[in-house]
């Protein structure tokens, strides 16, 4: 069990349930008190409430403090639109303004305290929304949106100036913020003729969101779209789990330029993960300039992006780089049932045919696929001589699938396509069209639409004209809710991949929060006594931390002189390592405070003498020197913890020893996590067929490696907040069933651990 000093690796439930051994006093979350439990280890959440938003997007009543009719006025083109809003939602508008006695015709209000009844939504047209917090507030108003620019996204004045905006509203009773420094998107006309699960949108930045809001031209549905701006109180997390809960809504699409919490944000994640709706996410940041330039835009941490997108991937998010994969890919798993699972073995019939009128065609197609993931599978033979009734026999239906000319005068073309749907082994249809060629293309694109009506598996098109006016793509393609079209190779093959990946997430996934320790283990008392505020910890005691949570060390023993090493060398074993111990020694190989297979006394205190004069030499303090047993034949890997802005304490696994910094071959996690995702790390490392054994070396020990993983996490939550730093470099891997050991340590504290009486510290 994780925590002890010794233990197998065992399930995930069982796991959890030896570790999770109580409850966490009562506290605030989110704004509501906490039941017991909703707290792990480091005082996070593990619950965060969904907000009622219902009469923020369908109020009954609205207030527009500001509101004007005078020509020319920015003011007035708002109201305008506003007006017409609420007539479409059927909400009762109500103008606020000190001087006008009315606007449009509307009696107008003088303040909100004069407002006619109390409104479920006050929009705020004033340079300056924070006056206004507490009497929006006091008339027991429901939701606000500030479109005031000049916050954070400014610079350290305007940071401190939301900062003041947003206490006011978390001082009020039941007022929600959006923005500031937002815009009317919410607000916009949807179409309301279209079916079908729809596209809900979030969007930091207004333009951004434009490509998708304009999909239902090409009649795909959208049912909201929520511009959080700065975020100083509703944030994009509020509404992953808003929209997650509505039963119109098929796939949540993001544009995010910096998360305002992680932990909020995984929250949220995990609800849309549970209910098996898909969140597809434009994430800004993956450069230095392009985190720059959206702190600027949002002023909020944009976050490592590595870290950001491991914790995406934990929780099924779908991160995509372009507006235009953000479009293809939010529609497809909007749209799409999920696969059919065609045998226990394999839950997900994921396997992709390719249906060509070219043979160059489907090769170039089929590179890309196999190339991005796909599995094509060779259909069979029995398949091969079905499909070879309509194909001729000098044409390749293996897979891809070349008919040479899809038939257009008789039945042949429908029979192929219920033919290659027929088979248990496929999943998907994929036909790229590179260009119109009627009546051929015409003919094949309605066969493909009616094929689609016949079976619950995907059918995607490509249609690769750059016109885009055929009727066979405007009016065949596009008019059928079946069939998913594309433009691109690319965004198809991103998109069906997405699709494929997600049904695979969501069959398996079980949420890291339900078994996630909610009180500390004894480890967490023996290591805590270790701890030293604001100092790194020599490699004895970082090694004695380890110890605590039952990660193998060597045998070793630390000396104070050449006569004790001799001593400790005898008990511990030859061959013997050497090394200088301090606090404040980080690179002891580069100094050269490390010596290897030493077998003799005399090699002892010769290695003695020099390791003490070269900290002499290098003013290096000392509290001794380490003889510590030689461990040999294995994998060096590293794992260790380093402290997020955004998410906290995350655990990293990647391949080690003195070339680390070189290779940075690694994956990162955010607690918590279970074994699934453990080992998911190891399958991301670029090395890891080392762990498989290479060039007669024997497989390594993974779940001995696992086993530390999981350990070094529950240490990440348990002590997250007081190490800054901790690095396990090198963890020897032995060979299959012999374990790991970890060789050398480093533990850097941070200067001022949290107050462990406050366990609510994190929470909002």
């Amino acid at each position: 069990m994780l925590g002890s000093t010794h233990g197998t690796l065992t399930t995930d439930s069982r796991r959890a349930r030896a570790i999770a051994c109580g409850e966490t006093p009562q506290q605030i979350v989110h704004g509501r008190p906490a039941e017991a439990g909703d707290l792990d280890v480091s005082g996070r959440p593990l619950y965060a409430a969904v907000p009622d938003l219902d009469r923020f997007f369908r109020p009954e009543s609205v207030a527009v403090v500001g509101a004007s009719d005078a020509e020319g006025r920015p003011n007035t083109g708002i109201t305008r639109q506003l007006l017409a809003w609420a007539e479409r939602v059927g909400a009762r508008l109500h103008p606020v303004h000190p001087t006008r006695p009315s606007v449009f015709g509307i009696p107008c209000s003088p303040s909100v305290a004069d407002l006619p009844e109390q409104v479920d939504l006050a929009v705020l047209l004033v340079s300056d929304p924070l006056p206004l917090i507490d009497e929006l507030a006091e008339a027991k108003v429901k939701f606000a949106v500030a479109f005031a620019s000049g916050f954070a996204e400014t610079g350290e004045e305007g940071a401190l100036a939301q900062q003041r905006l947003a206490a006011a509203v978390a001082r009020s009773e039941g007022l929600r913020l959006l923005g500031p420094n937002t815009n009317l998107n919410a607000f916009e006309r949807f179409r309301d003729d279209l079916d079908g699960p729809a596209i809900a949108l979030i969007t930091q930045s207004g333009h951004q969101g434009r490509p998708v809001f304009s999909l239902q031209e090409l009649g795909i549905r959208l049912s909201h779209w929520a511009p959080t701006g700065n975020e100083a109180d509703l944030e994009t997390a509020d509404f992953i789990s808003y929209f997650a809960e509505r039963p119109e809504v098929g796939a949540i699409a993001c544009y995010i330029e910096g998360l305002k919490d992680g932990r909020s944000f995984l929250l949220a994640a995990d609800r849309a993960a549970r209910r098996g709706v898909p969140v597809v996410a434009v994430k800004v940041g993956r450069t230095e300039a392009g985190a720059r330039t959206a702190a600027t835009h949002t002023g909020k941490l944009t976050g490592a992006d590595a870290v950001v997108d491991a914790a995406m991937r934990q929780y099924g998010v779908i991160r995509v780089d372009g507006l235009d994969e953000l479009q293809d890919t939010a529609t497809l798993l909007a749209r799409a049932r999920r696969p059919r699972g065609e045998a226990p073995s394999r839950p997900v019939a994921d396997g992709v045919v390719v249906y060509s009128i070219s043979g160059g065609t489907g090769a170039h197609f089929a590179d890309l696929a196999t190339e991005a993931g796909l599995r094509l599978p060779t259909l069979s033979e029995a398949k091969q001589a079905e499909l070879h009734q309509w194909i001729p026999d000098y044409l390749n239906v293996a897979n891809p699938v070349d008919n040479g000319g899809h038939p257009v005068g008789d039945w042949r073309g429908p029979r192929i396509l219920d033919a290659i749907l027929d088979d248990p082994a496929v999943g998907v249809l994929i036909c790229p069209i590179t260009g119109p060629f009627p009546p051929m293309s015409d003919k094949l694109a309605q066969d493909l639409v009616d094929a689609a009506e016949r079976t619950d598996k995907l059918v995607c098109v490509v249609w690769g004209s750059p016109v885009g006016t055929e009727d066979a793509y405007r009016e065949t393609l596009l008019g059928s809710s079946k069939v998913a079209t594309f433009r691109t190779f690319a965004n198809c093959i991103t998109a069906v991949r997405a699709h494929l990946d997600h049904a695979r997430f969501t069959a398996a996934y079980r949420s890291p929060f339900d078994e996630a320790p909610r009180s500390p283990s004894p480890s967490f008392r023996k290591a805590r006594a270790l701890m030293r505020p604001g100092q790194q910890l020599s490699e004895h005691a970082a090694k004695q931390l380890l110890r605590a949570y039952g990660i193998r060390v060597p045998r070793e023993q630390l000396v104070t002189s050449a006569a004790a090493a001799v001593r400790a060398a005898s008990l511990v074993g030859y061959p013997v390592v050497m090394k200088a111990s301090g606090a404040r020694i980080a690179h002891k190989t580069e100094l050269g405070l490390v010596k290897i297979g030493l077998t003799s006394a005399s090699q002892i205190r010769d290695a003695y003498r020099e390791l003490t004069d070269i900290a002499r030499y290098e003013d290096v303090s000392l509290d001794g020197v380490l003889v510590c047993q030689m461990v040999e034949r294995g994998v060096e890997m590293v794992v260790g913890v380093t402290h997020d802005d955004l998410f906290g304490p995350t655990v990293t696994v990647g391949l080690g020893g003195v070339l680390v910094e070189v290779l940075r071959d690694a994956a990162v996690r955010v607690p918590p996590f279970g074994e699934d995702q453990a080992r998911a790390m190891l399958t991301e490392l670029r090395g890891r067929a080392l762990l498989d054994g290479v060039r007669g070396a024997p497989p390594a020990d993974v779940d001995a490696l696992v086993e530390v993983v999981l350990r070094v996490q529950r240490m990440a939550l348990e002590l997250g907040d007081e190490i800054a730093e901790l690095d396990i470099n090198p963890l020897m891997v032995l060979p299959r069933g012999q374990g790991a050991v970890a060789l050398d340590a480093l533990a850097v504290c941070r200067c001022s651990p949290p107050d462990r009486t406050q366990q609510g510290h994190h929470t909002q």
